[in-house]
C-alpha cells in the first residue's frame, strides 16, 4: 500500500481520538454527499423535463419541416413533392397551410393559428403522447371537420355535444376598390368541431386543425404551401435525410430538424440546467471549505507525527501527499455515498412517481428525471477540482511546519 495513503487513510478512520477535528471531518464528508447528491437530482430533473418537452412536441411536430427561406409561401407542384418523397427515408410527407385567423364560436371569438394539412396527418398518431377528447377526424371534402387545442376550446366554450354550432373562420382579403360593403374585406367559413386535443399549453391555447382543402380555400392559396412536414422512416437517421433534403432544396428553403424547430425553448431549458448545475457546484465548493478548516487544524495537531515522518527520512513531499489524500479521502468519501442517493433517489422517482406535479390535468403526473452518465462524470469532475483547491493549501502549510522532536 502506499505509504502517504495508509498515514492518511489511518487519520481519517481513527478512533482513538473523537476530537473536533473528526468531528469537523465527518461534517465536510456529509456535506460533500449532500451537495454531489443535490447536483445528481437536480440535473436528472431538468433532463427528464427537456425529454418530456421534447416528447410532447414530437407528437405534434414532424421529423422534419420544410420551410421558405424568405416570405410566407412556396408553390407546389407533382413534381416537386414526387421529388422529395423518392428522397431514401421519407416515409410520409405533410403538406401544410398555416396562418392566423379570426375563429368565432357562438357568442366568444379568438385570433388562433390555422393548420391545413394533408389527409395522411390524421394517419401519423400525432397525438399519441398527450390528449384526446371526441374524434380524431378531419372530415370529407364536403363535409370538413376540425380539431381544436384545449385551451382554444376553453376560451370559445366550445361543446362537442352541440352538433348545430359551427366554428366560423374569418381571414382578411385585399377589399376591391370603391367596395363598402363589409364582407368583401374577409374571406368566412364554416366547420364542425371533431375532437380536442391537448399536447402542450402553447400549442393548446392557439392551434385549429383543418383539412387542408379548407386552409387552402379560405386563405385563397391555391398551389401555395407554408411549410411541408416530413416524417423519416425508424431505419433512417434523421439527419442524414435532413442533408440529402438540403441539397435538393437549395439555399431557398429551410430545413429543420425537431429540436431546431423549438430550438429557444430547449435553449432556455440547458441554459437553466448549466446556471442551476454553476449554483449548486458554488454550493459544494462552499461546503468543502471544511475540508480546507479541518486539514488546516489537523496539520497544527499532528506536528509531533510530522516530525517522526522527517526524521525518519520522510520528504515534505511525502507530508503533502498525506494531506492532499486526507482531503480526497474525506471528499471522494462523501462523493461516492452522494453519487449513490442520486442514483437510488432518481431510480425511485422514475418508477414510482413519489414526488407529483400537484396539477391534476398535467400529461404526467409526478416529476420527470433521466440519469446520465455525462452528469455524474462532470459531478465528480467537480469535486476533484473543488477537492485539489481545497487540499492544497493546508498540505502546503503542513509540509512548512517548522517541528522540533523531543526525545
Amino acid at each position: 500500500m502506499n505509504l502517504s495513503y495508509f498515514i492518511a487513510s489511518r487519520y481519517f478512520k481513527s478512533k482513538a481520538k473523537k476530537n473536533f477535528i473528526t468531528v469537523l471531518s465527518r461534517i465536510s464528508m456529509v456535506g460533500v454527499a449532500v451537495g454531489t447528491m443535490a447536483l445528481v437530482v437536480v440535473l436528472s430533473v431538468f433532463n427528464g423535463l427537456e425529454d418530456l418537452i421534447k416528447g410532447l412536441y414530437a407528437s405534434f411536430d414532424a421529423d422534419l419541416k420544410v420551410m421558405p427561406l424568405e416570405g410566407k409561401s412556396f408553390e407546389v407542384d407533382d413534381v416537386f413533392i414526387e421529388q422529395i418523397e423518392a428522397i431514401e427515408g421519407v416515409e410520409i410527407l405533410t403538406e401544410v397551410i398555416e396562418d392566423n385567423a379570426l375563429v368565432r364560436y357562438g357568442d366568444h371569438q379568438v385570433v388562433a393559428t390555422l393548420k391545413g394539412v394533408s389527409d395522411n396527418f390524421i394517419a401519423q398518431d400525432r397525438f399519441k403522447a398527450g390528449y384526446l377528447s371526441g374524434e380524431m377526424s378531419l372530415g370529407e371534402e364536403k363535409k370538413p371537420r376540425a380539431l381544436i387545442g384545449r385551451g382554444l376550446s376553453y376560451f370559445l366554450l366550445l361543446n362537442l355535444d352541440n352538433e348545430f354550432e359551427l366554428i366560423q373562420v374569418f381571414y382578411p382579403k385585399d377589399p376591391k376598390s370603391g367596395s363598402i360593403d363589409p364582407s368583401s374585406m374577409y374571406n368566412r367559413e364554416v366547420i364542425q368541431p371533431a375532437g380536442i386535443f391537448s399536447v402542450e399549453k402553447q400549442i393548446d391555447d392557439e392551434y385549429l386543425i383543418v383539412p387542408l382543402s379548407f386552409a387552402s380555400k379560405l386563405l385563397e392559396y391555391g398551389n401555395r404551401r407554408t411549410g411541408l412536414e416530413i416524417m423519416v422512416s425508424p431505419d433512417y437517421n434523421v439527419q442524414k435525410v435532413k442533408t440529402e433534403l438540403r441539397q435538393l432544396l437549395g439555399e431557398a428553403f429551410v430545413v429543420q430538424d425537431s429540436d431546431e424547430q423549438h430550438a429557444s425553448l430547449l435553449m432556455t431549458i440547458r441554459l437553466e440546467k448549466l446556471f442551476v448545475f454553476l449554483t449548486l457546484t458554488f454550493i459544494l465548493a462552499v461546503a468543502s471549505f471544511n475540508i480546507f478548516f479541518s486539514l488546516s487544524m489537523l496539520a497544527i495537531e499532528k506536528k509531533k507525527d510530522i516530525a517522526v515522518i522527517l526524521a525518519m527520512g520522510g520528504t515534505k513531499k511525502l507530508i503533502r501527499s498525506i494531506y492532499l489524500k486526507e482531503g480526497a479521502i474525506i471528499a471522494f468519501s462523501g462523493a461516492l455515498v452522494g453519487l449513490v442517493l442520486g442514483f437510488l433517489i432518481c431510480w425511485v422517482q422514475d418508477n414510482y412517481g413519489l414526488v407529483s406535479l400537484g396539477v391534476t390535468s398535467s400529461v404526467v403526473d409526478a416529476y420527470p428525471v433521466k440519469m446520465q452518465w455525462t452528469d455524474f462524470l462532470y459531478t465528480s469532475v467537480s469535486v476533484v477540482i473543488i477537492t485539489i483547491i481545497a487540499s492544497y493549501r493546508p498540505a502546503l502549510i503542513a509540509s512548512k511546519v517548522k517541528t522540533t522532536l523531543h526525545l
